[in-house]
């Protein structure tokens, strides 16, 4: 009989309980005792767990956020920390351990299995898919729904009073929330991390829809989008790199409002986007991560994330999935340039 540890990390985003789920019960139907770990890593290095059964993960396939809790923990960790949660890991007896994170959560993985030999399988959560390997990380279908959404009902407002609509969704790295909730809400300009933004460019663009009669724009941002030549420029990107808030909308809606005078405001989606019950989608995909998890683990294959290519479960090696961020694909880019303006 195999003891299994899971825990989630970083931050909480839908299908994580759809994951929980998914490995209780395959663990169980393959005989296995599962271990839940509260608090991500910092219950490992408390050694804060508890057992996970079938009547705990009972009715938790709908529910946002994670019945485990969650920690955000940014690698690398101390030596001493290492050492603490690699020991609490051996003395629980636990024979593999499932991390569901995103890319802070997985880093700390590897690092744990290349230091200590932790047997350890990656789940990709990531409401912004930037994990490199994977087609889809779970939580980011609900993302751009729900920022699908709130485009939706923006434009009605930014219509009724003629004005500018800078919507700011997640994406410190890398621009897909951005590029397919804006793509699928009728944005009128998407401004991303990958393509540096020339507020000029934007503000000759805004000018032309204004001289069309068109008295209203919508602009979809995302939050580690870097303005080209400006003041604040270096302090965007080093907030960016510590996980601060970067407030780019407020810059962009700014300078738009003092070069061209159109009255512009400002809409930070922020939390929302990751709050609340999983799309379907992201329900399925997780529980599929989930089962695979386990499926993974019988074959002894260490060291790795679950991944989906091409619709298919893989296994990608986590040192890979972390080494770079998935940038947007170019091609579906220019879709959204020819909507522009």
């Amino acid at each position: 009989m195999k003891k299994i540890g899971v825990l989630t990390g970083g931050a909480d985003c839908p299908g994580m309980n759809s994951v929980l789920r998914a490995v209780v019960r395959k663990a169980v139907s393959e005989g296995y005792v599962v271990t839940g770990i509260k608090n991500g890593w910092t219950g490992l290095a408390q050694n804060d767990m508890r057992v996970l059964d079938l009547q705990i993960v009972s009715g938790i396939l709908d529910r946002g956020g994670t019945i485990l809790g969650t920690s955000r923990i940014i690698p690398p960790l101390k030596d001493s920390m290492n050492q603490q949660i690699a020991d609490n890991f051996k003395r629980s007896g636990m024979d593999a351990l499932i991390a569901v994170g995103g890319e802070d959560t997985l880093k700390i993985a590897l690092e744990l299995y290349e230091k200590f030999d932790l047997p350890i399988i990656g789940v990709p959560k990531s409401a912004d898919n930037s994990l490199t390997g994977t087609d889809y990380a779970f939580g980011f279908d609900t993302a751009v729904n729900i920022a699908t959404q709130c485009i939706d009902r923006l434009h009605t407002t930014a219509e009724s009073h003629h004005r500018i609509i800078v919507i700011e969704v997640m994406g410190r790295y890398t621009g897909w929330i951005a590029l397919e909730a804006g793509i699928a809400g009728g944005a009128d300009i998407i401004l991303v991390p990958e393509y540096p933004v020339n507020i000029d460019l934007v503000c000759d663009s805004l000018r032309a829809r204004h001289k069309r009669g068109k008295t209203f724009s919508i602009i979809v941002i995302a939050e580690g989008a870097v303005i080209e030549g400006h003041s604040n420029q270096q302090e965007h990107e080093e907030n960016i790199r510590n996980h601060r808030v970067s407030r780019v909308g407020e810059m962009v809606a700014d300078l738009i409002e003092s070069k061209t005078g159109f009255e512009t405001r400002v809409s930070v989606l922020g939390h929302i986007q990751r709050g609340g019950a999983p799309t379907s989608f992201d329900r399925i995909i997780s529980t599929r991560f989930g089962f695979y998890a386990i499926e993974l683990i019988k074959q002894d294959k260490y060291g790795f994330m679950v991944a989906i290519h091409k619709n298919k479960l893989n296994a990608f090696p986590i040192k890979d999935a972390v080494s770079k961020h998935k940038a947007i694909e170019p091609d579906i880019y220019e879709i959204a340039k020819v909507f522009a303006a």
